[in-house]
Protein backbone atom coordinates (compact mmCIF):
# COMPACT_ATOMS: atom_id res chain seq x y z
CA UNK A 1 0.00 0.00 0.00
CA UNK A 2 0.94 3.21 -0.80
CA UNK A 3 2.40 5.64 1.96
CA UNK A 4 0.00 8.54 3.51
CA UNK A 5 0.35 11.81 4.85
CA UNK A 6 -1.49 12.10 8.89
CA UNK A 7 -4.72 13.17 9.12
CA UNK A 8 -4.69 16.58 8.43
CA UNK A 9 -7.67 17.87 11.34
CA UNK A 10 -9.05 21.69 10.58
CA UNK A 11 -12.33 22.14 13.09
CA UNK A 12 -15.34 23.78 11.31
CA UNK A 13 -18.85 24.62 12.45
CA UNK A 14 -21.15 22.56 11.32
CA UNK A 15 -25.22 22.42 11.01
CA UNK A 16 -26.96 19.90 9.13
CA UNK A 17 -29.36 22.53 8.08
CA UNK A 18 -27.41 24.69 6.57
CA UNK A 19 -25.43 21.70 4.36
CA UNK A 20 -25.46 21.78 0.76
CA UNK A 21 -26.22 18.00 0.40
CA UNK A 22 -28.85 17.91 2.91
CA UNK A 23 -31.02 15.82 1.32
CA UNK A 24 -28.92 13.52 0.10
CA UNK A 25 -27.73 12.45 3.71
CA UNK A 26 -28.70 10.67 6.90
CA UNK A 27 -30.93 13.64 7.54
CA UNK A 28 -33.04 12.64 4.55
CA UNK A 29 -37.28 13.18 5.11
CA UNK A 30 -36.53 14.34 8.88
CA UNK A 31 -38.08 17.91 9.80
CA UNK A 32 -35.99 20.92 10.48
CA UNK A 33 -36.87 19.96 14.56
CA UNK A 34 -35.59 16.37 13.83
CA UNK A 35 -32.44 17.62 11.73
CA UNK A 36 -31.76 20.45 14.85
CA UNK A 37 -31.68 17.11 17.37
CA UNK A 38 -29.20 15.22 14.74
CA UNK A 39 -26.94 18.69 14.90
CA UNK A 40 -26.36 18.70 18.13
CA UNK A 41 -24.52 15.21 17.18
CA UNK A 42 -21.99 16.32 14.51
CA UNK A 43 -20.08 18.76 17.46
CA UNK A 44 -17.49 20.04 14.57
CA UNK A 45 -16.67 18.82 10.93
CA UNK A 46 -13.31 18.39 9.67
CA UNK A 47 -10.88 18.24 6.81
CA UNK A 48 -8.82 15.36 4.90
CA UNK A 49 -5.95 16.10 2.90
CA UNK A 50 -5.61 13.78 -0.07
CA UNK A 51 -4.11 10.71 0.65
CA UNK A 52 -4.67 10.37 4.49
CA UNK A 53 -6.56 8.15 5.83
CA UNK A 54 -9.68 8.69 7.72
CA UNK A 55 -9.65 5.85 9.44
CA UNK A 56 -7.83 2.76 8.98
CA UNK A 57 -8.61 -1.61 9.51
CA UNK A 58 -9.05 -2.34 12.39
CA UNK A 59 -9.86 0.79 14.10
CA UNK A 60 -12.14 0.86 16.86
CA UNK A 61 -15.45 2.23 15.84
CA UNK A 62 -16.12 5.70 17.25
CA UNK A 63 -17.92 7.84 14.74
CA UNK A 64 -20.07 7.59 11.05
CA UNK A 65 -18.56 9.87 8.41
CA UNK A 66 -20.72 12.03 5.88
CA UNK A 67 -18.85 12.48 3.16
CA UNK A 68 -19.81 16.69 2.26
CA UNK A 69 -16.95 17.75 0.09
CA UNK A 70 -14.50 15.46 -1.94
CA UNK A 71 -14.34 11.74 -2.30
CA UNK A 72 -13.06 8.23 -0.61
CA UNK A 73 -11.99 5.10 -1.73
CA UNK A 74 -12.28 1.93 0.38
CA UNK A 75 -10.28 -0.78 0.74
CA UNK A 76 -8.79 -3.54 2.22
CA UNK A 77 -5.10 -5.65 2.68
CA UNK A 78 -4.65 -9.17 1.67
CA UNK A 79 -2.12 -11.01 3.72
CA UNK A 80 0.68 -10.56 1.00
CA UNK A 81 -0.16 -6.99 0.75
CA UNK A 82 -1.67 -5.90 -2.59
CA UNK A 83 -4.30 -3.64 -1.79
CA UNK A 84 -8.50 -4.27 -2.87
CA UNK A 85 -10.97 -1.34 -3.57
CA UNK A 86 -13.78 -2.42 -2.28
CA UNK A 87 -15.98 1.36 -3.30
CA UNK A 88 -15.40 4.74 -4.06
CA UNK A 89 -17.66 7.35 -2.02
CA UNK A 90 -18.90 10.79 -2.88
CA UNK A 91 -20.99 14.12 -1.11
CA UNK A 92 -23.95 12.84 0.75
CA UNK A 93 -22.84 9.60 1.28
CA UNK A 94 -22.13 7.85 4.55
CA UNK A 95 -18.30 6.45 5.83
CA UNK A 96 -18.07 3.99 8.23
CA UNK A 97 -20.77 1.40 8.48
CA UNK A 98 -18.49 -1.49 7.96
CA UNK A 99 -17.81 -1.24 11.38
CA UNK A 100 -21.25 -1.43 12.97
CA UNK A 101 -21.20 -5.04 12.94
CA UNK A 102 -17.72 -6.08 15.04
CA UNK A 103 -17.15 -2.41 16.52
CA UNK A 104 -14.33 -1.91 14.60
CA UNK A 105 -13.63 -0.97 10.90
CA UNK A 106 -13.22 -3.39 8.14
CA UNK A 107 -11.26 -1.11 5.64
CA UNK A 108 -9.31 1.50 5.05
CA UNK A 109 -11.03 5.08 3.89
CA UNK A 110 -8.47 7.19 2.13
CA UNK A 111 -9.34 10.76 0.77
CA UNK A 112 -8.66 10.65 -2.76
CA UNK A 113 -8.70 14.32 -2.81
CA UNK A 114 -8.85 17.41 -0.50
CA UNK A 115 -12.07 16.08 1.26
CA UNK A 116 -14.69 17.52 4.12
CA UNK A 117 -16.76 15.07 6.31
CA UNK A 118 -19.17 15.59 9.29
CA UNK A 119 -18.35 12.93 12.15
CA UNK A 120 -21.50 11.34 13.69
CA UNK A 121 -20.56 9.81 16.97
CA UNK A 122 -22.39 6.13 17.13
CA UNK A 123 -23.23 5.34 20.43
CA UNK A 124 -25.10 9.09 20.31
CA UNK A 125 -26.36 8.32 16.99
CA UNK A 126 -28.29 4.81 18.34
CA UNK A 127 -29.66 6.74 21.22
CA UNK A 128 -31.37 9.36 19.22
CA UNK A 129 -32.43 7.12 16.84
CA UNK A 130 -34.35 5.10 19.73
CA UNK A 131 -36.37 8.59 20.10
CA UNK A 132 -36.48 9.59 16.43
CA UNK A 133 -38.14 7.04 14.26
CA UNK A 134 -37.53 9.05 11.00
CA UNK A 135 -33.81 8.71 12.48
CA UNK A 136 -33.76 4.72 12.76
CA UNK A 137 -35.77 4.57 9.33
CA UNK A 138 -32.72 6.49 7.35
CA UNK A 139 -29.88 4.17 9.83
CA UNK A 140 -31.90 1.18 8.25
CA UNK A 141 -32.11 2.61 4.72
CA UNK A 142 -28.45 3.05 4.65
CA UNK A 143 -27.82 -0.51 5.60
CA UNK A 144 -30.02 -1.99 3.02
CA UNK A 145 -28.08 0.11 0.32
CA UNK A 146 -25.17 -1.48 1.38
CA UNK A 147 -26.30 -4.83 1.21
CA UNK A 148 -27.92 -3.70 -2.55
CA UNK A 149 -24.26 -2.44 -3.44
CA UNK A 150 -22.84 -5.43 -2.57
CA UNK A 151 -25.50 -7.83 -4.47
CA UNK A 152 -24.81 -5.43 -7.74
CA UNK A 153 -21.25 -5.97 -7.26
CA UNK A 154 -21.40 -9.99 -7.11
CA UNK A 155 -23.54 -9.45 -10.22
CA UNK A 156 -21.30 -7.17 -12.28
CA UNK A 157 -18.49 -9.35 -11.52
CA UNK A 158 -19.87 -12.53 -12.44
CA UNK A 159 -22.02 -12.19 -15.18
CA UNK A 160 -20.30 -8.94 -17.28
CA UNK A 161 -17.62 -9.38 -19.50
CA UNK A 162 -14.55 -6.43 -18.40
CA UNK A 163 -16.27 -3.48 -20.87
CA UNK A 164 -19.53 -4.27 -19.76
CA UNK A 165 -18.01 -4.10 -15.91
CA UNK A 166 -16.54 -0.73 -17.13
CA UNK A 167 -19.82 0.92 -18.45
CA UNK A 168 -21.19 0.00 -15.34
CA UNK A 169 -18.93 1.62 -13.48
CA UNK A 170 -19.21 4.60 -15.51
CA UNK A 171 -22.88 4.89 -15.69
CA UNK A 172 -23.11 4.40 -11.65
CA UNK A 173 -21.02 7.46 -11.33
CA UNK A 174 -22.88 9.13 -13.88
CA UNK A 175 -25.76 8.44 -11.98
CA UNK A 176 -24.48 9.58 -8.45
CA UNK A 177 -23.30 12.81 -9.89
CA UNK A 178 -26.71 13.58 -11.58
CA UNK A 179 -28.40 12.93 -8.49
CA UNK A 180 -26.24 15.67 -6.67
CA UNK A 181 -26.82 18.24 -9.53
CA UNK A 182 -23.58 17.57 -11.51
CA UNK A 183 -23.88 16.95 -15.10
CA UNK A 184 -23.90 12.87 -16.01
CA UNK A 185 -22.63 13.19 -19.21
CA UNK A 186 -18.98 14.74 -17.91
CA UNK A 187 -17.40 14.29 -14.99
CA UNK A 188 -14.00 14.16 -13.49
CA UNK A 189 -12.59 10.97 -12.61
CA UNK A 190 -10.72 10.86 -9.01
CA UNK A 191 -9.61 7.62 -8.57
CA UNK A 192 -6.78 6.14 -10.70
CA UNK A 193 -7.11 3.43 -13.52
CA UNK A 194 -5.22 0.91 -11.49
CA UNK A 195 -7.77 1.68 -8.59
CA UNK A 196 -10.77 1.51 -10.71
CA UNK A 197 -9.14 -2.04 -11.96
CA UNK A 198 -8.34 -2.99 -8.33
CA UNK A 199 -12.20 -2.55 -7.65
CA UNK A 200 -13.69 -3.80 -10.53
CA UNK A 201 -11.32 -7.23 -10.67
CA UNK A 202 -9.54 -6.39 -13.83
CA UNK A 203 -5.87 -5.41 -14.79
CA UNK A 204 -4.63 -1.82 -15.71
CA UNK A 205 -4.14 -3.09 -18.94
CA UNK A 206 -7.43 -4.55 -19.25
CA UNK A 207 -8.88 -1.13 -17.86
CA UNK A 208 -6.87 0.99 -20.61
CA UNK A 209 -8.55 -1.10 -23.57
CA UNK A 210 -11.38 -1.22 -22.10
CA UNK A 211 -11.63 2.99 -22.57
CA UNK A 212 -9.95 2.09 -26.15
CA UNK A 213 -12.93 0.13 -26.89
CA UNK A 214 -15.50 2.33 -25.22
CA UNK A 215 -14.11 5.35 -27.31
CA UNK A 216 -14.30 3.06 -30.92
CA UNK A 217 -17.69 2.63 -30.42
CA UNK A 218 -18.49 6.07 -30.02
CA UNK A 219 -20.37 5.62 -26.21
CA UNK A 220 -17.69 7.41 -24.46
CA UNK A 221 -14.48 9.89 -24.33
CA UNK A 222 -12.09 9.35 -21.57
CA UNK A 223 -8.92 11.98 -21.55
CA UNK A 224 -6.72 11.68 -18.74
CA UNK A 225 -9.68 11.74 -15.96
CA UNK A 226 -12.09 13.38 -18.16
CA UNK A 227 -14.84 11.51 -18.89
CA UNK A 228 -17.23 12.34 -21.94
CA UNK A 229 -20.09 10.13 -22.09
CA UNK A 230 -21.70 10.52 -26.47
CA UNK A 231 -23.86 7.94 -26.08
CA UNK A 232 -26.18 6.99 -22.57
CA UNK A 233 -28.21 5.08 -24.58
CA UNK A 234 -25.75 3.10 -26.34
CA UNK A 235 -23.84 2.40 -22.66
CA UNK A 236 -26.69 1.00 -20.94
CA UNK A 237 -27.53 -0.70 -23.98
CA UNK A 238 -24.03 -2.64 -23.69
CA UNK A 239 -24.75 -3.10 -19.78
CA UNK A 240 -27.87 -4.91 -20.53
CA UNK A 241 -25.82 -7.35 -22.58
CA UNK A 242 -26.91 -6.03 -25.77
CA UNK A 243 -23.46 -4.99 -27.67
CA UNK A 244 -21.99 -8.70 -26.85
CA UNK A 245 -20.72 -10.73 -29.13
CA UNK A 246 -22.37 -14.32 -29.60
CA UNK A 247 -19.85 -16.98 -28.89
Amino acid sequence: MHETRPLQVHYLKAACSSCSVLELCLPIGMTGAEVERLDTLIVQRFKVKKGAALYRTGDPLRSLYAVRIGSFKTCVVSVDGREQVTGFHIPGEMLGLDAISADEHACTAFALEDSEVCPIHFAQLEKLAQTLPSLQHNLNRLLSREIVRDHSMLMLMGNMNSDERLAAFLLNLSQRFSIRGYSSKEFVLKMRRDEIGSYLGLRLETICRGIAHLRDQGLVEIAGRDVKIQDMEGLKQMVAGCHRQPR
